[in-house]
């Protein structure tokens, strides 16, 4: 295996030390008349297809008090159409001995399937009705089976889960209440509550359809008959209205912001965010290299200093999660048991000033690089999945508007200078405009951090 990876690498590879790094993954776009997007990608190395699509649409696409809308649909996605009797896209697709799934972020909703190559047909009569004849099957009690399913995911994920509810606090007091942001995709257990079968519906027929997705079919495909198959099964779904393009947040943060939470949990954590930058935008990738820099590997400086070194947290992470319209940088860091924040978020603070103050090194630098680009390359091994190339196809075409984005995707990355580093620290991570919550074992308010 270690031989595969390495010639992968080494092909993939070769010019990138001449300063090229080439990805040469080969696909064919089109658009149907009804406005669907369709990307196909021919790998005949094993009789394997995945097909993965993507709705653009997400939590941010809701509005405040309807909130959970595009996760519920990830739900009720799978529970029949006007066709397809409840259960059987999971039949279909786990008797083939294929797989299956699907994701909510705040911009887009992707179902994916990985099966047999003789499996393409059914599965896409499957993926078909579920577009074009979904709404006759949303009965009002799918809808209440399916709103208690996602109310239980999120007592599970959140309100019962150890710092589970550290981003329902954090997010609302980066983002505005009228920001598409200002919510997380579950939703508030109030507004699932409150939906009734006619605001599901309206949203369904606002942004599940043809127009607004983007097919991709990759593998062991023939072109040509894959044509005929999508053309047979998607072409005459009719279009929804016209989708405005979302308008990018523009917000800053002028002061800090500390919020405080007890909860039942041993170990005290410090979270520390600060607006930053969409995704794929200029810093965006500086960003995520310092965020690497910080903590992402035991050699990492946060992770060193406080984890190794000091011996006052267990463990640290930092990252930028760039989103669409808007995006935001992290720090997280759990302390050992009887540590105070306080102490934590000065640690961090200087070590933030360090790198303002005296940059980093070049061996920092390509180690993260190095660790971004082989990850980039292992996660192009897979057909289908999250992450796998037909996922990348697809986020490259939602979100750049063309499917073969790899190489400005990994250049961006290798294009960072050490100057870069420096500027986005102090562009972006000000002591000013942050917040920062503290969550405490419950009755140890000492603990919490502040001034």
């Amino acid at each position: 295996m270690k031989f595969i990876l390495f010639s992968l690498l080494f092909l993939i590879f070769t010019n990138s030390f001449l300063g090229i790094s080439q990805v040469n993954i080969k696909f064919e776009k089109y658009i149907l008349p009804n406005g669907l997007q369709v990307i196909l990608h021919q790998d005949n190395s094993v009789p394997l297809i995945s097909t993965n699509i993507w709705y653009h649409v997400g939590s941010a696409r809701e509005k405040l008090g309807k909130t959970g809308f595009a996760h519920l649909f990830e739900h009720l996605m799978y529970e029949g159409s006007e066709n397809v009797p409840d259960g059987r896209y999971d039949e279909v697709v786990d008797g083939s001995g294929g797989l299956n799934n699907g994701s909510t972020s705040n911009d887009r909703t992707n179902y994916w399937t990985l099966i047999p190559k003789n499996y393409l047909e059914p599965v896409l009569w499957l993926e078909s009705d579920r577009m074009g004849f979904l709404l006759g099957a949303i009965t009002q009690d799918r809808l209440d089976i399916q709103r208690a399913v996602v109310k239980n995911e999120r007592w599970q994920n959140y309100e019962n889960q150890p710092y589970g509810m550290a981003n329902v606090k954090l997010i609302p007091k980066l983002y505005p209440p009228d920001a598409p942001y200002h919510w997380l995709t579950i939703g508030s257990q109030e507004d699932l509550d409150a939906a009734s079968l006619d605001d599901v519906k309206n949203f369904f027929k606002q942004y599940y359809g043809p127009n607004n997705a983007s097919l991709c079919i990759g593998g062991d495909i023939d072109i040509n008959e894959t044509k005929k198959l999508v053309e047979k099964y998607f072409g005459d779904i009719p279009p929804v209205p016209v989708v405005p393009k979302a308008t990018p947040i523009v917000h800053n943060l002028s002061d800090a912001k500390r919020l405080l939470l007890e909860d039942k949990v041993e170990l005290p954590r410090l979270y520390i965010y600060w607006l930053s930058t969409p995704n794929f935008a200029d810093d965006d990738a500086a960003l995520d290299l310092l965020g690497q820099i910080l903590a992402e590997s035991k050699n990492a400086r946060l992770y060193k200093s406080l984890v190794y070194e000091k011996q006052i947290a267990q463990e640290v992470y930092a990252f930028q999660y760039g989103q669409e319209l808007s995006g935001y940088f992290g720090i997280v860091v759990t302390g050992k048991p009887d540590q105070t924040l306080k102490q934590l978020e000065t640690e961090v603070t200087a070590e933030l000033e360090k790198i303002i103050r005296e940059g980093i090194s070049d061996r920092e630098l390509q180690r993260v690089k190095n660790s971004t680009r082989a990850s980039f390359i292992y996660r192009l091994q897979q057909v289908g999945g999250f992450g796998s190339k037909t996922d990348q196809l697809n986020n490259y075409n939602v979100f750049l508007g063309d499917p073969g984005n790899f190489n400005f995707d990994l250049e961006r990355y290798q294009k960072v200078t050490k100057e870069d580093i420096k500027n986005v620290a102090a562009k972006y991570l000000q002591n000013k405009g942050r917040v920062i919550l503290s969550v405490v074992p419950t009755g140890k308010l000492e603990f919490q951090a502040g001034e």
